[in-house]
C-alpha cells in the first residue's frame, strides 16, 4: 500500500489511539523496543505521518492488520465483501436478475461506506449485467459509465468489462456502429500499448462478434473469432471461453461451417452447465437453433429455440425473450405455421423499438411483410418493410438491410411500380458494395497470436 492510499495522519492517530485504550496499553507499552512513548504521542496527536515500518509495528502490537490500521478497513471486510459479490454473480447467472439487484445494491452501499473503489466498480458492472439481462438498456449503460469512472485511475485492462458492457448496451440499443467504435478503440489502445490481457482481449473480440455480423463485415466478424479462438487457451476464465464458443459459432456458420458451428456451441455449453449460467445456456440453445435453422433442420430449430425461450422467460430476461421469438417465428413461418408466426411476431413487437432491439425489431417487421405477402396484403406487406428498413437504416446493419431492399423491390416491382423498384434495388446495392469497408474504419492492431 503506498502513503497515498492511506488516511491522513489525525485519522490514522485517533485510530491508533483509539485501539489502544481498548487494549488497556500505555504509550510505552505500544511504542517498545523500537520507538519512544514520545513518538507515539506525536502519531496520536496527527503531527507525524509515520512510515510503512511504525505502522507495521503498531498494528502488530495492537492485533490488527496493516491495511486495518492505515485505512480503518479490515481484510475480514474485504474478503467478506469479495465472497458477496462473487455470491451475486451466481444468482444472475443462476437466472435470479431481481435477487441479484438486491444483493449489488447492498454490495454497492458497502463499498461505498468503505471507500473501496475497486469493490463498488464490481457491484455497478453488477447491477449494469442485471441491466441488460432485463432489457434496461439506458440503465444498464450509466451503471458502466459509473464503473468506469471508479476505475478511472486503474490499468486499462481492468476498465475492459465496463467498457465491453456500455458496447454491448449501445449494440442491443441498435446502434452499432458506435458499438463497434468502442470496441475496436479499445482493442486498439490494447495491442499498440502492448497491453496484451488474454481475458480483456477474448472480452472485446467475442464482444465485436454480433454487431460485425449484423453489419454485414463478415471479414472483420471471422478475424475476431480467429483471434478469441486463438487467445481462449491463454485465459483463465471458463466463462469468457464459453462466451467465446458462442459467438465463434456464428462466423462458422457464416462461412457454411454447421457442423464445426454446432460443435462450438456443444463445448459453450458443456461450459455453461458446469458453471450454471442459465441465461448463457439459454444463449446457446438459441444460437443452437439458429444454426438447425439455417441448415435446414427445421423441427430441431423449434426445439432448441423453445428451450431458449422458456429459460429466458423464466428469468423475465424480456429483450434476449423478444429476440428468440423473432427466430422462433422465422421457423414457424417456414413450417407453415404462418398465423402462428404472425401472433408471436405481434406479441413482441411491443417491446422493442428503434432505441431497444431496432436490429430485431426490423426482423419481426420483415417477417411479417414476407406473411403478408404471402397472403396477397401487397399494402400491409409494404408498410411492414419500409419500417424495417428505417430501423435498419439507424443500426447500420447493412447485410440484412440490402437483403430488406431485394425483398421490397421484388414487391414493387410486381406491382408495377418500376421506377421505384430500381430505387430500391439501387439502395441495397449501395449497401452491398465491399461488405464492412463502407461503416468501419481501418481494423485494429492485431493481438500477438
Amino acid at each position: 500500500m503506498g502513503v497515498a492510499e492511506r488516511d491522513d495522519p489525525e485519522t490514522i492517530g485517533r485510530r491508533v489511539q483509539k485501539l489502544r485504550v481498548e487494549r488497556g496499553l500505555t504509550q510505552k507499552q505500544l511504542a517498545e523496543p523500537v520507538y519512544t512513548p514520545a513518538y507515539v504521542s506525536t502519531l496520536e496527536s496527527g503531527r507525524v505521518r509515520p512510515s510503512d515500518d511504525a505502522l507495521r509495528h503498531l498494528a502488530d502490537r495492537l492485533g490488527v492488520a496493516f491495511d486495518e490500521l492505515a485505512t480503518g478497513r479490515s481484510a475480514r471486510l474485504l474478503t467478506e465483501l469479495r465472497l458477496r459479490l462473487t455470491g451475486a454473480q451466481r444468482t444472475l447467472a443462476a437466472g435470479e436478475a431481481e435477487a441479484a439487484v438486491e444483493e449489488y445494491t447492498g454490495l454497492l452501499a458497502e463499498a461505498e461506506a468503505h471507500g473501496l473503489a475497486e469493490e463498488r466498480a464490481a457491484a455497478l458492472l453488477g447491477l449494469g449485467e442485471c441491466a441488460l439481462e432485463t432489457g434496461e438498456l439506458v440503465t444498464g449503460r450509466e451503471y458502466f459509465e459509473r464503473a468506469e469512472r471508479c476505475l478511472a485511475d486503474a490499468p486499462l485492462p481492468a476498465r475492459v468489462p465496463a467498457l465491453r458492457g456500455r458496447a454491448v448496451a449501445h449494440y442491443l440499443a441498435g446502434e452499432l456502429r458506435y458499438a463497434v467504435y468502442l470496441l475496436e478503440t479499445t482493442i486498439d489502445e490494447l495491442n499498440r500499448g502492448g497491453l496484451h490481457d488474454p481475458d480483456a482481449l477474448l472480452l472485446l473480440y467475442t464482444g465485436a462478434i454480433g454487431p460485425y455480423m449484423d453489419m454485414g463485415a463478415y471479414v472483420r466478424a471471422a478475424q475476431a473469432a480467429e483471434f478469441a479462438l486463438a487467445l481462449a487457451p491463454q485465459s483463465q476464465n471458463p466463462e469468457l471461453v464459453a462466451r467465446m464458443h458462442r459467438s465463434v459459432a456464428r462466423t462458422l456458420l457464416a462461412e457454411g461451417r454447421v457442423a464445426e458451428a454446432d460443435a462450438s456451441l456443444a463445448k459453450a455449453a458443456e461450459l455453461y452447465r458446469e458453471l450454471h449460467l442459465r441465461t448463457e445456456l439459454a444463449n446457446c440453445h438459441w444460437m443452437r437453433g439458429y444454426v438447425y435453422a439455417q441448415n435446414g433442420e427445421l423441427e430441431r430449430a423449434e426445439k432448441e429455440l423453445r428451450e431458449a425461450l422458456e429459460m429466458l422467460s423464466a428469468r423475465r430476461a424480456s429483450l434476449y425473450s423478444s429476440q428468440v421469438t423473432v427466430e422462433l417465428a422465422d421457423v414457424l413461418h417456414r413450417r407453415g405455421r404462418s398465423r402462428e408466426a404472425a401472433d408471436l411476431l405481434r406479441g413482441v413487437l411491443g417491446g422493442l423499438s428503434p432505441e431497444r432491439g431496432a436490429v430485431h425489431a426490423a426482423a419481426a417487421h420483415r417477417l411479417l411483410g414476407i406473411i403478408a405477402e404471402d397472403a396477397r396484403e401487397t399494402e400491409r406487406a409494404e408498410e411492414h418493410y419500409v419500417r424495417a428498413m428505417s430501423l435498419l437504416e439507424r443500426a447500420g446493419a447493412a447485410g440484412d438491410l440490402a437483403d430488406l431492399c431485394r425483398l421490397l423491390g421484388d414487391l414493387l416491382r410486381r406491382t408495377g411500380r418500376v421506377e421505384a423498384a430500381l430505387d430500391a434495388y439501387r439502395t441495397g446495392l449501395g449497401h452491398r458494395t465491399a461488405p464492412g469497408t463502407t461503416t468501419l474504419g481501418p481494423a485494429p492492431a492485431q493481438p500477438p497470436v
